[in-house]
């Protein structure tokens, strides 16, 4: 009987550092799942939520390695494949038998929800890129974004991310909370501390205690209330509302808000030490019409959400070339939110499979109007500048990404900046 011998140490120290990268770990097990299907950069990009450079390096040492095969394009697309070396085969067999290690984003709820607002467009992967920075430590973050871009979806990611992931989660929406309400709510209250007081009740800060305190459009607190908000940031304690015993607690703070907030500074309806005391780290969501290419993605994917919820198979309803025609010509003032509710209301109302532009109501009837309407095409000076500033915009102004991004060199992106005379924001308000 022939003994098989176990392949030779050089090669296990070889394949274990290949598999060592969770990303080309989880793309080995990805590719070899679905063995006769062959996947795209883009699809394995908004799988992952991974950038398409990591995506890129991670796929060029898997076929490298001789376990993925990449079959040409455009585009190209890449596919598990059998080792022709036996040691390999048989490592490769050991790691897709062992049971995968299961990371704190494949755990965290959030982060499958935000997976499902990424599309082809980088720009939601850059977010991702921030999110994961931001869970690395408690630095307070801003999260900045228009009404229905999922900023609390990205604020409970964060959260769910850190080291605080297991403990509670508080969420306080500024906007619904009145003055009189203000303290009761974030700092609690003793028993009889006013009528109706008949227990003591403890606020969010402290149900926050090593946990994650979420301030949702923040902006629109009133400055009364947030002279308290910054005393409590500050000394990371507080008297319930009729106590004398200070409180002390130990929270992450993460804020919100769909305001330009420091045009509120400016104008004296933010504090500015406040400001500065919750935006130690931005992050800015994009508008859905700053992608337009995820539009028919996203809408796909809401209407396969839809026909599942309801009971029918992922392809009982499609839509027709017109439908999404007129889908990425709206506006989308009530971006992702607002696209998930009509894509609802387009496949209850469609009699057939086909969904058809006239089955596509919008909430907002002047938006769908002029969506409808023949836009003035930019020129292609205004294209230009317009895409290198978006860049510049989804980077954070980090001129070796957004060079990166955009495919030129960063000596070409510095000499368009000057051309189209583009500035840093901040750089601009300082002067």
């Amino acid at each position: 009987m022939a003994f098989r011998s176990d392949p030779p140490a050089d090669e296990v120290l070889r394949f274990r550092t290949l598999v060592q990268s969770p990303l080309r770990a989880g793309l080995l097990r990805f590719l070899n799942a679905s063995p006769e299907e062959a996947f795209d950069v883009d699809s394995l990009m908004a799988v992952f939520g991974r950038m398409r450079g990591d995506v890129d390096n991670c796929l060029a040492e898997l076929v490298d390695f001789g376990v993925v095969r990449r079959l040409p394009g455009p585009p190209p697309r890449y596919v598990a494949q059998r080792p022709e070396q036996p040691d390999q085969v048989v490592l490769l067999d050991q790691f897709l038998e062992r049971r995968a290690t299961i990371s704190a984003e494949d755990q965290a709820p959030s982060v499958q929800r935000f997976r499902e607002m990424i599309g082809r467009d980088e720009k939601m992967l850059i977010v991702f890129e921030w999110i994961r920075t931001a869970a690395k430590s408690d630095i307070a973050v801003l999260i900045l974004g228009p009404t229905g871009s999922g900023k609390e979806v990205v604020a409970r990611m964060i959260h769910e991310l850190s080291r605080r992931g297991k403990e509670r989660f508080q969420a306080v929406n500024c906007a619904a909370l009145p003055d009189t309400l203000f303290e009761s709510e974030l700092f609690g209250y003793e028993k009889g501390a006013f009528t109706g007081a008949h227990d003591r009740k403890p606020g969010r800060l402290e149900l926050a205690d090593r946990g994650t305190l979420f301030l949702d459009e923040i902006a629109d607190l009133s400055l009364m209330a947030q002279a308290k908000l910054l005393r409590a940031l500050e000394d990371r304690r507080f008297e319930r509302l009729g106590g004398q015993r200070s409180v002390h607690v130990d929270f992450r703070l993460i804020s919100a808000t769909n305001r330009a907030l420091d045009l509120f500074v400016r104008d004296g309806r933010f504090r500015e030490d406040l400001y500065y005391r919750i935006n130690a780290f931005a992050i800015r969501l994009p508008l859905l019409r700053e992608r337009p290419i995820d539009i028919p993605v996203l809408a796909a994917r809401f209407l396969a959400r839809y026909c599942a919820a309801n009971g029918l198979p992922l392809d009982a309803k499609t839509f027709s070339a017109e439908a999404i025609a007129i889908l990425q010509a709206y506006p989308w003032p009530g971006n992702i939110r607002e696209l998930e509710s009509t894509v609802s209301r387009a496949a209850l109302s469609a009699p057939g499979r086909i969904i058809r532009d006239t089955d596509i109501e919008f909430l907002h009837g002047h938006a769908a109007s002029e969506a409808l309407a023949p836009p003035r095409l930019p020129t292609l000076r205004e294209a230009e500048r317009a895409h290198i500033l978006r860049a510049l915009e989804a980077t954070a102004w980090n001129k070796k990404e957004a060079a990166r991004i955009l495919e030129i060199s960063r000596g070409t992106l510095y000499r368009k900046i000057v051309e189209y005379g583009l500035d840093h924001p901040k750089r601009t308000a300082a002067s």
